[in-house]
């Protein structure tokens, strides 16, 4: 503003003096008179330019609307190779409500320091994620960026890993140096676990001396700077305890797959700007996706939105999110699959298998029994648990495994022998078993728990364990599956006419075989 005012004076004295020295030549005064035409032609000139510079100033950044400015700036950011500013806010991440609270403390100190200085409070160095695969570490680390208008320096674990020697750690020094230049900055190391995973007493090798120089730049932060270090992992239990201490990464907050509430709010952001057909139950779309990630979420709505074009409707509709979700569980349906006669039957007593058991030892509500290929599978049946569960008993995990295993008995009771089709069943329901046995002290060995080091050591009893479930397991689905064989012939003999049974017809063709043996026994 003081260089305008400056500008400003020297445009009116330029003009005044060319005013005066003109009205000078005309009255004929022997001092004014004696300025040549070519001294007023450079005065004249003069205030023009000055008159320009003055009308260009005026549309300096300051007085520009505030997208203009920020256009300007992102090109000049560009321009300066300076790093990207995150548009995402916390907004854009629905669910996580706790971590979210937690993490605007951290956004209040990076934008207002002083306020905790005085106090001699110090910022977090560094913020650990963990958790499964797709739940939205990314996105928070993008958002915490955005609240605090940082720059962003995003890494893969990976990008430091190197076969030459101190490669490696050069690239880590280089990453940190950016941050301090560009503070406040939010460094992001997703997959941590690729350069931080626990050391050993083998040489020191190109990985540890990359994370020893990630120690020492965590340890290397002055209190005026203000670098943030996040790390994303899936494996918690790989990172060498160095990284995980106090003073490194200060905070460890566990990123979970989604309830339902959180599900639903998903949903919502992202359906916020896609047609959504007003008979869409957002709720029960929320219900029906019990265990997905967020990332699941979105493909769901993607893949219903993409099937809406592919369907020419100018709305997404229940059957698009209904075939979205088969499509994200079960695979792409196969069309053309040319499935002999035989093995149709086949799955159709496998799935009608799994289906009776379910409801027999009224586990998981049954949402959709299916023999259409998708995937690798040849047929499958989907299930709608009616609430998010945090807990499972031991006789609710004999249970499922007893579901798992209920196609293979299926098929023995009916032909006498098995096929390769529960090739997934029994590896889900062997993974069960081990879990009993190692983790959860389920097993006739007590309350005994198997850490990886020590299960070769004790292969032999945790192999019997596992054997003794399994066993017991299947012993139990066929049992029942004889004693209902006449229902499980009407629920396969329909599967095979209609192809897909959904869970409201399932239970009529069992109300209707209740029914009609009441009547016969009455």
């Amino acid at each position: 503003m003081k260089k305008k005012k400056i500008v400003l004076t020297a445009l009116y004295i330029s003009i005044f003096t060319t005013i005066v020295l003109t009205l000078g030549s005309y009255s004929g005064s022997p001092i004014l008179g004696g300025f040549g035409s070519i001294s007023r032609l450079m005065l004249i000139f003069a205030s023009t330019s000055l008159f320009l510079y003055y009308m260009r100033m005026n549309q300096s950044p300051e007085l520009e609307p505030a997208h203009i400015k920020n256009e300007k700036r992102e090109k000049d950011d560009k321009k300066n190779n300076r790093p990207d500013r995150p548009s995402t806010r916390f907004v854009d991440v629905a669910g996580l409500d706790e971590v979210k609270e937690e993490l605007v403390e951290i956004i209040d100190f990076i934008n207002n320091p002083e306020k905790y200085h005085s106090m001699g409070a110090k910022i977090p160095k560094g913020i650990l994620f963990y958790g499964p695969p797709g739940t939205g570490k990314t996105l928070l680390a993008q958002a915490l960026a955005g609240e605090t208008d940082s720059a962003f320096f995003p890494a893969s674990g990976s990008e430091f890993v190197e076969k030459y020697v101190g490669v490696g750690a050069k690239r880590v020094r280089t990453l940190f140096e950016k941050a301090k230049k560009e503070a406040p900055s939010v460094i992001f190391i997703d997959e941590i676990d690729a350069i931080g995973a626990k050391r050993t007493t083998e040489s020191n090798n190109e990985k540890d001396q990359t994370l020893n120089q990630l120690l020492i730049e965590m340890d290397g932060f002055s209190s005026s700077q203000t670098v943030i270090v996040i790390g994303a992992t899936n494996r918690l239990d790989l990172l060498d305890e160095a990284l995980l201490r106090p003073g490194r990464f200060d905070r460890h907050m566990f990123i979970g797959n989604p309830d339902v509430r959180a599900r639903e709010e998903i949903f919502k952001v992202h359906i916020k700007n896609k047609p959504i057909d007003a008979k869409v139950d957002i709720k029960n779309l929320a219900k029906r996706t019990h265990g997905m990630s967020g990332a699941h979420l979105s493909n769901i709505a993607n893949e219903a939105a993409i099937l809406a074009v592919r369907n020419n409707k100018k709305n997404i509709g229940i059957d698009e999110f209904n075939q979205a979700i088969e499509k994200v569980i079960a695979g792409l349906q196969k069309k053309n699959a040319v499935i002999l006669e035989k093995e149709k039957k086949t799955v159709s007593y496998h799935e009608a298998g799994h289906a009776l058991v379910g409801k027999i030892l009224n586990t998981d509500l049954v949402a959709k029994i299916s023999i259409i290929p998708r995937g690798e599978a040849l047929g499958y049946v989907m299930y709608a648990p009616e609430e998010d569960r945090y807990l499972i008993t031991k006789e609710e995990l004999y249970n499922k495994i007893k579901v798992l295993l209920g196609g293979r008995a299926a098929e023995e009771i009916i032909f006498g022998e098995v096929s390769t089709g529960a090739k997934d069943d029994l590896k889900k329901a062997n993974n069960l078993a081990y879990q009993m046995v190692c983790e959860y002290g389920m097993s006739n060995l007590g309350n005994r728990v198997f850490e990886p080091a020590i299960i070769k050591s004790c292969y032999g009893m945790i192999d019997t364990e596992i054997k003794s479930i399994i066993d017991s397991c299947y012993d139990e689905s066929l049992k029942q599956l004889r004693d209902q064989s006449e229902l499980l012939h009407e629920v396969a003999q329909a599967l095979l006419e209609k192809e897909t049974l959904t869970g409201e017809e399932l239970d009529t063709i069992i109300q209707a075989h209740r029914q009609k043996n009441y009547s016969i026994a009455t």
